[in-house]
């Protein structure tokens, strides 16, 4: 009679395949070596199959079979599964908090400012931010909801576009000032230009090169350059009159509103081809309080739609 296979079993066999070592799964199922080459070989007696190649050529590594290669990736979504099961259950202890993951700059820029809305309309609801720039597993880390930018597409993640941008060129109003205002987009190659790098990788993210074809600027030599990977401290060095940035109109808004910045070149039209979506895990789409909070960041994309648009000035 076969051995019954344990949940255990299964996820030594995956942490093994994964790490190709037994040693490192063991550091990660925190257990020993051994624990763990014991429960892949019951698992291969109850199967009564091989799982494992072992090669050794100085350190002993796993190679899976072409059959257990096959079996992994059931075998990881029924644990991704489970961790949802098990995160329907905590619902009764973690209802009233809401997990919301998004850059530095939105939230800074974009989102706190209006989060004590969200707040008056649901405030039984704790909104726990996270703001890390690594890349998240929303299963693992438990997240309800984001906001990302970029072309839309997340594996493993439903995208709704939220809303689309504009990209033209700011400045502190006392940098104006000082040139008597800029006539021509060819005099910005004489300032200082603030670059944003906060999405270098990312294909398609609008750069300074783009705007000046744009502006048929043929000539590309900047006098002086700043690098900054953060898109809330590229606006904040062009409030503290440090060069000229190539602002984003979401995250710059309320700077041109308060009169920290103003726009230069209002007439050069340029859309950024990437946009912001609100993401989140399909199967979650029913959970009560992200659904309110997704309703809720639509009706403030919305309510800025309608207001009356800021009075731009200053370049031309």
């Amino acid at each position: 009679m076969k051995r019954p296979i344990h949940l255990n079993a299964l996820r030594a066999f995956e942490a093994s395949a994964r790490h190709q070592s037994f040693s490192a799964a063991a550091e990660e199922l925190n257990v020993t070596s051994a624990a763990v080459g014991q429960l892949v070989r019951s698992l291969e007696e109850s199967l009564d199959t091989l799982l494992f190649i072992r090669k050794n050529s100085g350190k002993i590594r796993l190679i899976a079979t072409d059959n257990a290669e096959m079996a992994l990736p059931d075998i990881r979504a029924g644990f991704e599964k489970l961790q949802l099961g098990l995160t329907r259950l905590q619902e009764s202890t973690i209802k009233n908090v809401l997990t919301v993951t998004t850059s530095p700059a939105f939230a800074a820029k974009w989102l706190l400012p209006k989060l004590d809305r969200f707040q008056a309309i649901c405030p039984e609801t704790d909104v726990h931010l996270d703001t890390n720039l690594r890349p998240i597993n929303f299963s693992v880390q438990r997240i309800d909801i984001g906001v990302r930018y970029g072309v839309g597409h997340w594996p493993g993640l439903s995208a709704e576009k939220l809303m689309e941008e504009e990209v033209y060129p700011v400045c502190s109003p006392s940098l104006l000032r000082k040139q008597r205002r800029f006539h021509d987009p060819n005099e910005l190659l004489n300032e200082t230009i603030i670059h944003d790098l906060s999405m270098d990788a990312q294909t398609g993210f609008p750069t300074w090169t783009e705007w000046f074809k744009k502006a048929a600027v043929t000539e590309q030599k900047i006098a002086h350059n700043i690098q900054i990977n953060n898109s809330a401290a590229v606006l904040q060095s062009a409030i503290d009159s440090r060069g000229v940035a190539l602002a984003r109109s979401v995250m710059v808004r309320d700077d041109l509103a308060s009169g920290h910045l103003v726009r230069l070149f209002p007439e050069i039209k340029f859309n950024s081809p990437l946009a912001y979506y609100v993401v989140y895990r399909p199967e979650c789409v029913g959970l009560a309080r992200m659904k309110v909070f997704k309703e809720w960041l639509f009706a403030e994309v919305a309510k800025e739609a309608a207001q009356p648009g800021v009075i731009l000035k200053g370049g031309t």
